[in-house]
């Protein structure tokens, strides 16, 4: 059955499908949110710095809790830990939907965030311990490209729900997939454990936890506040001396929930590298051209959708077929590949304008899509045959945390750039149009946020309400440009990462002949 052998081929399959709808449910909450967010904006009153947070709540608490969720399931159970995590996901779900206010949503974002990171690792771990090593390759394949395909859709099937059902129906869809998905793995997925014990390292989480969080905090926040307020430069100065203190713990702890050592695997850490380059541009891409397509083009949530099909289906398309590449010929080709592609799609759309036709950038996005689809399952195998399958909670998880703290700094970081190039510009812009003082001070203050408050137009004359408008899009699309400039440079980075050390066919070889005869300790890579 799909090519799975043995008299448990079936129940194979099924374990798999199960893990890969849960990853779905969860990666799809990474992006389906997006076209929801001037919606969202308009019917809460939200900035966009509440809208960094609506994202970045939820992959913020993802990310710092995935290590831990990995060592959990290892440690107590992978099946139990997974199972817990897709209750809490679900009931968060839930509550996200329920929400009536931004406070109440980011909050519930995070609850989400907590869910997601336990069942996260335990859906590839529950996959290798599952499948035999001659079989592995290939439903990683298909759990990767499930991944990749859970993203991409993200924003089409958000503009449509949005449009029709109310942005809160993006996060009521999770209820019956998780209910199902509970129900199923309860039947078909076997307990498993890790044969070598790990302890849960709580300094290490709270070290980690904060660093992140203090970092996310300043790249948001300073938008507001001033890049000089005593608040921001105090939490940048935590940010880094937490890192540091994480570092040195996680380095001499026999409990380290990120054992360093893994790092001096070129193939491991140019993995984490790829994971958090590519969201980096990845959840950027999606944020911004959102924000782009609705609140500079004018386009209602299902438009905005899809046109983002072009990606969608390229990646759908790609990731499988990168995945069963990558397993005959290493992962060094399409990776590299791939992030040349993405990367160059990103610096092609950060030259885009307001009155760009669609038909042009169509092709950009078929590229990206290429890019990504051609970059998601390679990725992943390099770093899970690096660590082996002993450490499959340990690959599964560093690789998504790597994944989800690049899609944090993605949209805090960018986010930054875009709305500190927005002020800037913004007031020169402003100033030729002989606004009264008070006026053009209040538009300046919202609009910094990177949203233009229609209230604060309503008493000027036609005329100068248009050339108000007319000048925040050229300031906004000012920034967005940056935005996208810095996103593409990073993934070329990447490229040239993956290029000098991922492997390449020569280790594929040999990890399949390893496969073969079952000597999981070839799987390292010296």
């Amino acid at each position: 059955m799909f090519g799975f052998e043995g008299e448990n081929a079936r129940e194979k399959v099924i374990v798999l499908f199960t893990m890969c709808f849960a990853l779905g449910m969860a990666m799809l909450d990474n992006t389906v949110v997006n076209v929801a967010l001037p919606t969202i904006s308009r019917e809460l009153g939200a900035g966009v710095s509440e809208l960094q947070w609506i994202v970045d709540g939820y992959v913020l608490v993802f990310a710092s809790l995935l290590l831990t969720g990995g060592i959990a399931g290892d440690r107590y159970g992978r099946k139990k830990v997974f199972l817990t995590g897709l209750v809490v996901f679900t009931l968060a779900s839930a509550l996200c939907g329920l929400s009536q206010s931004t406070t109440q949503l980011i909050a519930a974002r995070a609850f989400q965030g907590v869910g997601a990171a336990l069942l996260m690792p335990g859906t590839l771990s529950i996959i290798t311990v599952t499948f035999p090593p001659h079989e592995r390759a290939k439903a990683i394949g298909l759990w990767a490209g499930m991944s990749g395909v859970a993203l991409a859709l993200g924003p089409t099937v958000g503009g449509l729900m949005v449009e029709r059902l109310g942005w809160q129906s993006v996060f009521f869809l999770n209820v019956p997939i998780g209910i199902v998905a509970v129900v199923t793995a309860s039947r078909t997925v076997r307990e498993s454990v890790s044969e070598v014990t790990r302890e849960l390292d709580i300094p290490g989480l709270l070290l980690g936890s904060g660093a992140l969080f203090s970092a996310t905090y300043a790249l948001i926040e300073a938008n507001e506040l001033g890049w000089s307020d005593p608040l921001i430069v105090g939490m940048l100065v935590a940010s880094a001396v937490l890192t540091v203190s994480f570092l040195l713990f996680e380095r001499q702890s026999p409990k380290a929930m990120l054992p360093l050592r893994f790092f001096r695997i070129p193939a491991f850490s140019a993995g984490a590298t790829v994971a958090f380059s590519v969201s980096f541009g990845m959840f950027a891409t999606f944020f911004f051209m959102s924000l782009y397509m609705q609140l500079i083009r004018g386009y209602s949530a299902f438009q905005a959708g899809v046109r983002f099909l072009p990606m969608t289906v390229l990646i759908i398309v790609t990731a499988p077929n990168a995945g069963r590449y990558a397993s005959k010929h290493g992962s060094r080709i399409p990776m590299t590949f791939g992030l040349l592609l993405a990367g160059t799609g990103l610096l092609l759309l950060s030259r885009i304008s307001i009155e760009t036709p669609y038909l042009l950038m169509a092709p950009v996005f078929a590229i990206m899509g290429i890019g990504i689809g051609a970059t998601m399952a390679p990725m992943t195998a390099a770093v899970m045959n690096a660590v082996g399958p002993e450490r499959a909670g340990l690959g599964s998880a560093t690789t998504n945390s790597a994944r989800e703290v690049g899609g944090v700094f993605g949209i805090a970081l960018l986010g930054t750039i875009l709305t500190t190039r927005l002020n800037t510009v913004l007031a020169p812009a402003l100033a030729p149009l002989g606004l009264a003082p008070a006026t053009q001070a209040s538009i300046e203050t919202t609009a910094g946020h990177g949203t233009l408050d229609p209230s604060q137009l309503a008493g000027l004359p036609v005329e100068q309400r248009g050339a108000v408008v007319a000048a925040f899009r050229e300031s906004w699309m000012n920034g967005f440009r940056l935005s996208l400039l810095v996103a593409g440079l990073v993934l070329l980075i990447a490229a040239v990462v993956a290029n000098r050390f991922i492997p390449g066919r020569a280790h594929a070889r040999e990890v399949t002949a390893a496969a073969r005869v079952g000597d999981a300790s070839a799987l390292e890579v010296s």
